[in-house]
């Protein structure tokens, strides 16, 4: 590393409980720049082992000092805010940083004071909102000119939505407010959802993908909206559960006694909300669009994981391009934010691959892979279910190849296996396949359209005929969150297992999920991978470019 100052950016403000899953704040992560390039990143999850962690707090010092960060001179500091505070204070008190008030959004980074290891340093502020917005630098380079900035989430400093216009250089505030917030909480907070879903408040962090996944098995119906508006949408019904399904008799003459979710009244409930939220959401992007006439749009938040949303937004054709970072979730602040003050040190940053999260790992992976393709590929067209462990881990909460559980995609009953059984997740929600971009015409009549689907941020409808060959991956509404890779670059190992299996056996696409057991977060270590392959009972495992059986390497 050169002796210009290090960046240094942390998330990590301290919840409102102790509790021992996350209330109001989630996804801690730490990320390291250098001259503009990410050195170092971790999702604290990863570290911990404990899913949305959010303890950076007693963390943090024990993560500098497996880098010997800890005391380093060469260094500027930047912190993320959030709605219920912006001051940092480590466990044992030694870094600490107090922010600046600030009563309306900033439009930059507010100094603040920094206190780390005995000596004040620089530190600074970077709001929530601006920290989701920058997180698109690393990935796509600096804003297009004349571009819409959105950020949407569950609740950023002084906002659930912002606003923002990037033209000749200068970043333009245009509006900040939580207007929308009905459109989130569907998500994060009403009752009416957790109980369809079957969720408690721990596990509110689970609930968006699984609502997502479940509305398809509905459909709208403008009198079902109606009713839900009339009865403000149920959102508080946490121990009402009763009054539901009387007011379900009374009005529908529907017999319910518990949120049944194969019930096609339960199920229209869901796909009229999650349309609610696609159509006012988009239509709110065409009021704001209308005045500023933008050319691109960059998308951040949480909200931008709604991968139906995405499709319908650009499907819109409202823009020349839409942006997601693969981190748009709250696991992109750190990246942001320190992207945020490179910029400000007057420095370019560099364009990142999605796998950074390496924080405690070492670079090793075996580039003479050919044997370990041949090998994976034979147990694949056998029906095995095998996992890749590649280099460093991806950022944000999809797989895209380096921590992937993989399988064929034309096998409904082997997807079912994967989901249901090895991965315990819930019987409604669609696994995503992986396919090389040349491929993509040929299923969906379609050929690749930006950068959303080299991050798995978007779904395409697969033509009837071709849903057979995919049948393993291919949701009720028969469509499809297919990953493409579109050169060798991308990720080596799995290009060329996919080629190799498209020209030797004519198969053209990989189930692709992430390596996780049920409740636990995405294999951080090359110990995670072997352990956690051994216990799911998987067939086979690509360990840095070497294949092994789990057995073998337990």
């Amino acid at each position: 590393m050169n002796k210009k100052n290090l960046t240094l950016a942390v998330y990590g403000i301290q919840d409102i409980d102790d509790k021992v899953y996350p209330v109001m704040v989630h996804d801690h992560n730490i990320c390291l720049f250098n001259d503009g390039q990410i050195k170092k990143y971790l999702q604290l999850e990863r570290f911990s082992r404990k899913k949305y962690d959010n303890q950076m707090p007693v963390f943090l010092e024990k993560l500098l000092k497996k880098e010997k960060l800890a005391g380093i001179e060469n260094i500027d500091l930047v912190f993320v805010d959030n709605v219920i505070g912006s001051s940092f204070i480590n466990k044992r008190g030694n870094i600490r940083f107090e922010a600046p008030l600030c009563d309306s959004l900033a439009e930059g980074l507010k100094e603040g004071r920094g206190y780390w290891f005995g000596k004040e340093v620089n530190a600074y502020l970077c709001n929530h909102e601006l920290a989701h917005i920058y997180s698109s630098i690393p990935f796509f380079g600096m804003f297009k000119n004349n571009s819409l900035l959105v950020h949407f989430d569950g609740g950023a400093s002084l906002s659930n939505f912002s606003a923002w216009h990037y033209a000749n250089g200068v970043l333009k505030r245009l509006e900040y407010h939580w207007k929308l917030n009905y459109l989130s909480s569907f998500f994060n907070s009403n009752a009416l959802t957790f109980s369809i879903i079957g969720t408690s408040l721990k596990d509110q962090n689970s609930l968006p993908g699984k609502l997502m996944g479940f509305s398809s098995y509905g459909r709208y119906r403008e009198e079902l909206e109606k009713w839900l508006k009339e009865n403000e949408y149920f959102e508080n019904i946490w121990k009402q559960k009763q009054a539901f399904f009387d007011k379900v008799k009374e009005d529908h003459g529907i017999e319910l006694k518990h949120f049944n979710q194969k019930h096609p009244f339960v199920q229209d409930i869901a796909a009229t909300i999650q349309y609610i939220f696609e159509r006012d959401f988009i239509n709110y992007i065409k009021e704001i669009n209308n005045d500023v006439q933008a050319n691109y749009l960059y998308y951040t938040g949480g909200s931008a994981l709604n991968i139906k949303c995405n499709a319908t937004l650009v499907n819109e054709n409202l823009f020349r391009e839409v942006f997601i970072p693969p981190c748009t979730n709250d696991s992109g602040l750190s990246i942001g934010a320190g992207a945020m003050l490179e910029r400000r040190k007057h420095r370019e940053i560099k364009i990142h691959s999605p796998y950074l999260n390496n924080w405690g790992l070492k670079e090793s992976y075996n580039e003479n892979f050919e044997n370990s393709v041949r090998l994976s590929a034979s147990e694949i067209m056998k029906g095995k279910v095998g996992a890749i462990y590649n280099g460093f881990g991806e950022v944000g909460p999809r797989a895209l190849g380096n921590r992937s559980i993989i399988a064929r995609a034309d096998s409904k009953s082997l997807a079912q296996h994967i989901s249901c059984e090895l991965k315990g997740r819930e019987w409604y929600r669609p696994l995503a396949p992986v396919m090389l971009a040349e491929n993509l015409s040929s299923f969906t009549g379609r050929k690749e359209e930006g950068s959303l689907s080299h991050y798995m941020l978007t779904e395409f409808e697969i033509l009837p005929q071709k849903q057979k060959e995919i049948d393993g991956v291919v949701h009720v509404d028969g469509t499809s969150r297919i990953q493409t890779i579109i050169k060798k670059e991308q990720n080596p190992f799995l290009y060329e297992l996919l080629k190799f299996l498209d020209q030797e056996y004519g198969l053209k696409a990989l189930i692709n999920t992430s390596f996780n057991a049920k409740g636990k977060p995405i294999v951080h270590s090359p110990e995670d991978a072997t352990n956690e392959a051994s216990q799911m009972g998987l067939d086979f495992l690509v360990l840095n470019g070497d294949f092994s059986f789990p057995k073998e390497c337990s």
